[in-house]
């Protein structure tokens, strides 16, 4: 094979090579921390809503999830400081021209969160009971994420 059509094979792959995530170096790495802690936090809430969609309510499983949930919702805000507005950031501008607004936000995540995790205390024994009861309780933390997502990521 002549190098041409080798170069041209190849230069794809390494296009797509130097497309990589852009990787946070600023000191104490705010960005890269508060996106693993909003990683962390999808971990736990995705296999709830997945469960509450599909039927396939397990109230054990959908427990340690809720709990978790709950450990880390504080997580990810102490890492949105002033000037942590830089790639690998995906927060839109307006984040930091609304300072209130976003609090609200959060707040409203952390109190859904709170609710959900005593929903699921409080569930009957009973799985498609208690799956109903606990959809009604997982919606607030879904639409809080939507929410927030929609007006304050890129």
């Amino acid at each position: 094979m002549s190098r041409k059509p080798l170069l041209f094979l190849l230069f794809p792959v390494f296009l797509l090579a130097a497309c990589g995530e852009v990787e946070d170096t600023r000191p104490g790495k705010p960005v890269a921390h508060r996106q693993a802690a909003f990683r962390a936090m999808l971990k736990s809430s995705e296999p709830m809503g997945i469960q509450l969609r599909e039927g396939t309510y397990q109230a054990e499983t959908f427990r340690q999830h809720a709990e978790k949930l709950a450990q880390l919702k504080d997580a990810p805000w102490d890492y949105f400081g002033a000037d942590t507005q830089y790639p690998p950031s995906k927060s839109d501008d307006r984040l930091w021209q609304e300072p209130e607004t976003f609090a609200a936000e959060r707040d409203a995540f952390i109190r859904a969160v709170e609710a959900l995790r005593l929903a699921v205390q409080d569930a009957p024994e009973e799985a498609e009971q208690a799956a109903e009861r606990l959809k009604a309780a997982y919606a607030p933390v879904e639409a809080s994420c939507r929410s927030c997502h929609r007006r304050y990521k890129r």
